[in-house]
């Protein structure tokens, strides 16, 4: 069990800009969380939503373009944002580790497997010289690489995408990090690979106490691997829980829309997938208020001009939603437990002011409801 006493890592208002021809891309916007000693904590949300340069930003590793504008990210009390980037490289795959996404892109073509695995560990001194060539093999035993002796010397075109992420995950771990980010372990891999990659993370965690950041868009695997979840959109947390919160108790109209619109095995075959209506914001020029206002069918007036703070929700502290209008009062008031019209403002009948309608138009960032503009010129 993590020891939620102890944080391992601290993200504290962490922003995140990339500055392009067209404007100021705010990524990532005050986000804060712990991570503890022994947890794996699930980050989701769609594509866009600023999972991946979250991590990123903890690692130094933000693409061209982009900069960390603000915030701390402090490991063992240290902040990585501050020190040298020779520091930060020797935190970087030795202390904190990362599975990349696409790991025939992550790989290099022309070495071997085996090689590649070493460098790691010569380029950190963790492990003794002459104890690497074995801890190779080792590794690739740990994850489930059948004939690793053999296997260890073949190259990474020789190797399936599920053996691929096996390799990655190994050389992930071969200087035993106290954390593991995971950026999609699972893309592009089929149902029964995924599952065994889940159950190899899952035994690490138990086996070696390695805390895991899992980054994903499945909430079907974060269900079956972590302890606690962060949801994002837009660049910013809009909820966060235990996974036994998020999933019971989602309270967040854009958690519950996201558990809607996944395939169920206690629903009938015929019965349609309920998808989130629209797209996510443009970051360069986002909405006023809630940056989901745009997609809610819950919405309120008081979301279209004022942004909502991180709350606790209920009795449990662990427990926190950035919303106006939470499930609860959804279901109290606008009939979320039978809702079937997923359009903005169908719920709450809500519609966009008549000024803030004009001014959408007149923006090239965000392209207004034309049947809500529409009935608002008519009327």
């Amino acid at each position: 069990m993590p020891d939620i006493t102890k944080p391992i890592l601290e993200v504290k208002n962490l922003r995140t800009s990339f500055f392009t021809d067209d404007g100021e891309v705010k990524a990532v916007r005050d986000v804060s969380f712990d991570l503890y000693e022994g947890e794996t904590l699930g980050i989701v949300g769609e594509s866009g939503c600023g999972k991946s340069v979250t991590v990123m930003s903890i690692l130094g590793l933000v693409q061209r373009l982009g900069k960390i504008t603000g915030g701390q990210v402090l490991f063992r009390g240290k902040d990585l944002t501050k020190i040298p980037a020779d520091e930060l490289r020797h935190v970087r795959g030795r202390d904190i580790a990362m599975i990349f996404q696409d790991p025939l892109s992550s790989l290099n073509p022309v070495l071997s497997v085996g090689y590649q695995i070493d460098e790691a560990m010569y380029a950190h001194d963790v492990i003794k010289h002459d104890d690497i060539r074995a801890r190779g093999v080792d590794l690739l035993e740990e994850v489930r690489v059948p004939d690793a002796s053999r296997r260890i010397k073949d190259y990474p075109h020789q190797f399936s995408g599920g053996m691929r992420q096996r390799a990655m995950i190994a050389m992930g771990l071969s200087n035993k990090p106290k954390v593991l980010i995971a950026d999609e372990p699972t893309t592009a891999l089929d149902v029964t690979v995924q599952a065994q990659i889940l159950e190899l993370l899952r035994d690490l965690n138990q086996n070696t106490g390695t805390s895991i950041i899992l980054i994903t868009h499945n909430l079907g695997v974060v269900a079956g691997l972590c302890q606690r979840v962060i949801v994002m959109y837009a660049g910013e947390i809009v909820e966060e829980g235990t996974a036994e919160q998020i999933f019971e108790n989602p309270q967040h109209p854009y958690t519950w829309s996201l558990l809607r619109s996944m395939p169920r095995v206690d629903t009938s075959r015929r019965e349609r997938l309920k998808s989130i209506e629209g797209l996510p914001p443009d970051l360069i020029a986002p909405p006023p208020g809630c940056k989901f206002n745009p997609r809610c069918p819950f919405r309120i007036e008081q979301c279209f001009s004022d942004d909502p703070t991180l709350e606790t929700v209920g009795d449990d502290d662990r427990h926190i939603a950035k919303c106006w209008v939470r499930m609860k009062r959804a279901y109290a008031e606008m009939g979320a437990a039978t809702l079937t019209d997923t359009r903005p403002g169908a719920a709450s009948g809500v519609r966009p002011p008549k000024t803030l309608v004009e001014k959408l138009e007149d923006s090239r960032e965000i392209e207004p409801d034309t049947e809500a503009v529409g009935d608002l010129r008519g009327s």
